[in-house]
């Protein structure tokens, strides 16, 4: 079964919204055997709706649209998909009572303009939303192809999706099988490097496949296979890891939905240890990316904030002469940093960041996304000097993962 999604909105157009829905449509569609094979945005405009349907109709067994479904005027996409399908639009009873509970439920009066919400195209199957006022809803095409209104708002579409869409898919369509994914999590190592590495397994591969992309700082193989159960692919996938592991395994550091942050902290907790951070062109962000992780408390004992040359010298002991030698940005001052917060807070390893998050101050000798990282422990003190090319806050997230992957190695020695 082939599927297109539309996503309507001009908003989506103008960069003003990011569009997560796709992301989460297909994955679940993927995961069932469907094959999401195209997408395509349009702004809220009838004209262009109407040829984008008429497109995606011919070429797609199921066409799921996104948006559109609100009270506005903007919001035309369930009066274009019936009048692509020559429906008249009529009003769905359950989903205006439904609608009107809503607001009554808030003790504020209903706009007339809500109304529009229950108009669906005559014979449209209703797709319960409960998280909001607009249902989804499917209509058939003459030729029996499918199309499916979903709901704008993540969490609207997320519920309707996995709670009505998913199941009647299910039930209508034919097996699909399943596609299931499995996502390898690399450090250390570029992407082209990977690719070297995997190349003749990746030349002779037929079910299951390899990807290999960069993301968030890191590289990523997802491992995908088709079958007919997910247990019949899972030992497909295990076969295939145990291939790229061979090659790669002491670059893996996570699966799946695992980043470098959870990754460090079961390393933390396994061997008992403790860690500190003294941050300067990040600005706290390692602490904080550490303390999202529920249990944080048992390890991240206190963290610095030394933006100023003055709190690097006042509260974690640089020396006065290192930084006025070498600068605040410099590999001494990097290592004085951490020596500096793991005395203070008396930690196993303290973490030292400082450097050019952009977009100004860097210079000739300094440029800009230049960040030198210490860490230290018991056995001394490691640093490292990095030159980072993205925005002020790429940079600052980098220069974390950076440090992250130094602690890493760095617990290496300890065990």
């Amino acid at each position: 079964m082939i599927v297109e999604v539309v996503n309507t909105g001009t908003e989506l157009l103008l960069g003003d919204i990011l569009n997560t829905n796709f992301q989460y449509i297909s994955k679940e569609l993927n995961e069932k055997g469907f094959n999401v094979l195209y997408q395509t945005t349009v702004g809220d405009n009838e004209e262009r709706l109407l040829e984008v349907l008429d497109i995606a109709v011919k070429r797609a067994d199921i066409v799921i649209t996104t948006g559109g479904l609100g009270p506005t005027r903007g919001d035309i996409t369930a009066a274009t998909v019936a009048k692509y399908l020559h429906l008249p639009l009529e009003i769905d009873q359950p989903s205006l009572t439904k609608i009107k509970a809503f607001f009554a439920k808030k003790e504020i009066p209903m706009p007339e303009n809500n109304v529009k919400q229950a108009m669906v195209p005559k014979g449209a199957h209703i797709l319960k939303n409960d998280m909001g006022t607009a249902p989804g809803m499917v209509v058939e095409t003459i030729a029996g192809k499918l199309i499916i209104l979903l709901p704008g708002p993540p969490n609207e579409m997320k519920n309707v999706t996995a709670s009505q869409m998913m199941p009647y898919l299910e039930k209508h369509c034919k097996q699909q099988g399943i596609i299931h994914s499995k996502v390898l999590h690399l450090r250390g190592i570029g992407e082209s490097t990977v690719a070297c590495q995997l190349d003749d397994i990746i030349m002779e591969q037929t079910n299951p496949t390899i990807a290999i992309y960069a993301r968030k700082c890191e590289i990523v193989i997802r491992i995908t296979a088709k079958s007919t159960t997910i247990s019949k692919a899972e030992t497909l996938i295990l076969e295939m890891e145990k291939q790229v592991r061979e090659r790669l395994n002491k670059f893996i550091f996570g699966i799946d939905n695992e980043t470098l942050a959870t990754a460090l902290s079961k390393e933390l907790i396994k061997g008992n240890y403790t860690i500190s951070f003294a941050e300067s062109c990040t600005g706290g962000l390692a602490s904080s990316m550490l303390t999202d992780i529920p249990g944080s408390s048992n390890y991240l004992l206190g963290s610095v904030v030394s933006y100023s040359n003055m709190a690097k010298n006042k509260v974690i002991n640089v020396e006065q002469e290192t930084l006025d030698a070498y600068g605040a940005v410099s590999q001494q001052v990097a290592c004085q940093m951490a020596e500096g917060v793991r005395s203070l807070f008396g930690t196993n390893i303290g973490v030292g960041i400082t450097g050019i998050a952009g977009p100004g101050g860097g210079s000739d000798l300094k440029p800009l996304g230049l960040v030198y990282i210490s860490v230290t422990n018991e056995k001394g003190t490691v640093w490292e000097k990095n030159i980072f090319t993205g925005s002020r806050s790429d940079n600052k997230l980098r220069s974390v993962m950076a440090a992250f992957s130094l602690v890493m190695d760095k617990l290496n020695e300890l065990k």
